[in-house]
């Protein structure tokens, strides 16, 4: 009886658990949703980029909002910022020193870091970041990230505007490559091969399969799977322990 009585007591402890953990993680989904950027925050993007309007500036900020939903709905996993705009953005809110150690205490329980640009090449680490980004942003959309027909926000910004360092996507670039057009980064490009992303970090397949020197942290122009060089995909990564 007693055994049966502790085996009540953890399943009921774990169900507890379950429950609180759903419960936390749509409260920190909730909060990053609804965050209020600080005062001031939206005009220091405009003196980097004068030609923004105020609604443009306010949808760089509603991107930025979906790149942190992508950190925590990875479980925190190392990720990869895709938009040269919104990473301008991201720069300029980690300036806002104790807002941005707050918004990271409630959103994450944690502080994201940011980390050195990156583009999907020979480094696996850097090729994942943003792959899984590619993924948690078109859910986030209700996109099929392996068979996308249209960008998920955080990837559509910088074509949006033409922004001159920036990068631009399409979902599927078979036809825009055809012609000859070398400098579209591709939705396709992040989904390399079988699998999808499951339950765990290693229950999807977005095409890393390099030999050990691409797990190297080389993320020079080596090449890729997708058979698209070394330039599909860039701007800065983030988060990761």
């Amino acid at each position: 009886m007693p055994i049966v009585l502790s085996l009540i007591v953890f399943i009921l402890a774990a169900s507890l658990f379950i429950v609180w953990r759903r419960w936390r993680l749509a409260a920190q989904a909730d909060y990053i949703r609804t965050y209020m950027f600080p005062p001031g925050l939206l005009e220091k993007l405009h003196r980097q980029r004068p030609s923004l309007s105020l609604k443009d500036q306010q949808l760089v900020a509603r991107a930025l909002r979906q790149f942190f939903l992508v950190y925590l709905k990875s479980g925190y996993k190392h990720i990869s910022m895709p938009s040269q705009v919104v990473d301008d953005l991201w720069h300029e809110f980690i300036l806002y020193t104790k807002n941005y150690e707050q918004f990271c205490r409630k959103a994450f329980g944690r502080y994201m870091h940011h980390t050195p640009a990156a583009v999907l090449g020979a480094s696996r680490r850097s090729n994942e970041g943003l792959r899984r980004t590619w993924w948690f942003a078109c859910l986030e959309e209700n996109i099929n990230p392996r068979r996308a027909t249209r960008l998920p926000l955080l990837f559509a910004l910088d074509a949006k505007w033409d922004i001159a360092d920036g990068f631009r996507y399409e979902p599927d670039c078979s036809a825009l490559r055809m012609n000859g057009d070398g400098t579209v980064y591709c939705g396709g490009d992040f989904y390399g091969g079988s699998g999808g992303e499951g339950s765990s970090d290693t229950a999807f397949d977005f095409g890393d399969h390099g030999s050990s020197s691409a797990d190297s942290g080389d993320s020079g122009s080596g090449g890729d799977s997708s058979g698209c060089g070394g330039g599909c995909g860039g701007g800065c990564g983030g988060g990761g322990d």
